[in-house]
């Protein structure tokens, strides 16, 4: 499979991937302008974008930036001590495996759009997954007896007029999706919200009527209420919400380079403690003589 059609692979089944170009290649590199990888979630890597000194670099920042979803163009220098000066959207790291020529390459994180289900065939539910899109959410329309909610769903909105609501509406409870709206009266919702087998702390949790009030009457209007209400509930979480974590990291004790240590990483254990390398060369010349590099740590 190619790494274009892995790329469209990934991203029709949701799963979060960086795309790495080449953007500039020095000689002798053995990269070219244009080459691509792809580094999955877990820092696999699909495709070519260097050797594998190159890659653990790759892997590296690749796993930062999707873990912030900002884009980074990584410069990979030959050596031991990277050239001074940060710039903004921009890195330069010191390979000392590299043979020689630097590398430039584009990090551009794909992470999955927040998908929001919304249950029902309405005028409303139809105008939800319209105004969705340019907002930047993946709206998917299902009936009630078909909503199947994710933990990592973004939102549930019910717009089914009594069709299908308490099983999808106690489904995205149980499972902790941040919002969950029910499209109905005052009176209606009261009932339905009564009726669902669900502790009072996760009943209190739906938007019931779903919406900001900004006097909205038609189908457009409600969807745009209900949109806009699950934007600022999305932004205000974020601001309390603590940073995501980026890849932990790890020294390889043969070249001094510092690497992702995950799974996916060259690694080896001895005698209980697993030590993180850039490339399968570095592990083979640890292996051979670790205690001299335990004394020198």
């Amino acid at each position: 499979m190619s790494v274009t059609d892995t790329a469209a692979e990934l991203t029709r089944t949701r799963e979060p991937f960086v795309q790495a170009t080449v953007v500039r290649a020095q000689k002798p590199t053995s990269a070219h302008a244009g080459d691509t990888a792809l580094v999955r979630a877990d820092g696999s890597i699909d495709g070519f974008v260097g050797g594998t000194c190159a890659e653990a670099s790759v892997r590296e920042y690749g796993l930062m930036t999707l873990s912030t979803n900002e884009p980074l163009l990584l410069r990979i220098v030959p050596g031991e001590v990277a050239p001074r000066g940060t710039e903004d959207g921009a890195v330069t790291v010191a390979n000392p495996c590299l043979s020689g020529g630097s590398v430039e390459i584009f990090l551009e994180p794909r992470v999955p759009a927040p998908r929001v289900l919304v249950v029902g065939e309405s005028p409303i539910a139809v105008s939800l997954a319209e105004l969705g899109l340019p907002l930047g959410f993946d709206v998917q329309l299902v009936s009630g007896e078909a909503a199947r909610p994710g933990a990592d769903d973004a939102a549930l909105v019910v717009a089914s007029h009594g069709r299908g609501e308490e099983p999808a509406l106690t489904a995205a409870l149980r499972l902790g999706v941040p919002y969950v709206g029910l499209v109905a009266s005052r009176i209606r919702g009261a009932a339905v919200l009564a009726s669902l087998d669900v502790p009072d702390e996760q009943r209190s949790r739906v938007h019931s009527p779903a919406g900001l009030d900004i006097g909205a009457r038609t189908a457009a209007e409600i969807a745009l209420s209900v949109l806009t209400e699950i934007v600022a509930e999305r932004r205000s979480a974020e601001k309390v919400a603590a940073p995501p974590p980026g890849p932990a990291g790890a020294r390889d004790p043969v070249c001094g380079m510092t690497v992702a240590a995950v799974d996916s990483s060259p690694h080896a254990t001895v005698d209980g403690v697993t030590t993180w390398f850039c490339c399968e060369g570095c592990r083979t010349t640890f292996l051979a003589d670790p205690d001299r590099y335990a004394r020198a740590s």
